[in-house]
């Protein structure tokens, strides 16, 4: 068993895109400027945005992080996102998902200039995404993509089966594996005999968001295990009062894997290296 190591992979591609970085300033041309939205105060989300910021600040990157109240107005919030279209120092824009009931999660995606929608959830960058034509990918599939091509691992005529369908990860990682030569099977919540489709998969992508959701009676001896998912699960018996699961039982399913991603630590440093890789896309391609 090999551990496919998300913090190994986007070090190395940070330190790349931070080369870019300093090329593009040599060149007289703009730094990569990104902005975050981020409404209320969950958690989870404040952590994550964070963590952007962060990693703007280690590859060189300009980053601006507007945090507005829970009860800010679908109106006022799409006024904000505009201003933030329209200012041609910022080059991506991402609202931190997920926003408060009374804010229709569609409508303020779409509102998002296809331009700066640096996690690629637009229906213009999706429409390309399907047509294999240049667009920002979703960051979690393409961190996803990044994270097998660094490691070789062969996709042309195997088979993947990726458990999820969401627009964020399930669909757009079925697109992008068959772009890969993959053979691709999606189960989801009204899949009839999942274990025995999962048997068949060469390369399994776990994105169900249900914790230790994929046994080791389901994978057959040398599968590529992706875990996707991340869930805080109450621990009385740890520091910090719970534990981070995927989607995997690690435990079990590990030692049958030629190549695994751990949790914490695998795909999650690839999503955020897809952000910067299609916010530094962006100033390249202006």
């Amino acid at each position: 068993m090999n551990l496919l190591n998300g913090n190994e992979v986007a070090k190395e591609l940070k330190g790349k895109i931070k080369k870019a970085v300093e090329q593009l300033q040599q060149a007289g041309k703009k730094t990569p400027h990104l902005a975050a939205i981020l409404v209320g105060s969950d958690g989870a989300s404040m952590t994550y945005v964070n963590a952007k910021a962060k990693d703007c600040a280690e590859v060189g990157f300009q980053s601006t992080v507007l945090h507005f109240d829970a009860n800010i107005s679908k109106e006022a919030l799409i006024q904000e996102i505009i201003q933030i279209n329209n200012n041609p120092e910022i080059d991506g824009l991402i609202v931190q998902l997920p926003l408060p009931k009374h804010i229709p999660e569609k409508e303020i995606t779409e509102t998002i200039s296809f331009k700066k929608d640096v996690d690629g959830f637009h229906p213009m960058n999706v429409g390309y995404m399907f047509k294999g034509l240049p667009c920002f990918l979703p960051a979690t599939p393409y961190g996803i993509v990044q994270m097998l091509e660094h490691y070789n691992i062969e996709t042309t005529g195997k088979h993947c089966v990726i458990i999820g369908r969401s627009d964020i990860v399930g669909k757009p990682m079925g697109v992008l594996m068959l772009q890969k030569n993959c053979t691709v099977t999606t189960c989801h919540s009204k899949t009839v005999n999942m274990k025995e489709i999962c048997l068949q998969a060469d390369i399994i992508i776990a994105a169900v968001g249900i914790p230790e959701f994929l046994k080791a009676e389901m994978v057959k001896e040398g599968a590529i295990v992706i875990d996707v998912g991340i869930t805080r699960v109450e621990d009385s018996n740890h520091p910090k009062g719970y534990l981070l699961k995927g989607d995997v039982d690690f435990a079990n399913v590990a030692p049958k894997c030629s190549w695994i991603t751990p949790v914490p630590g695998g795909v999650g440093p690839m999503t955020r290296v897809g952000l910067l890789l299609n916010t530094l896309q962006a100033v390249q391609n202006s």
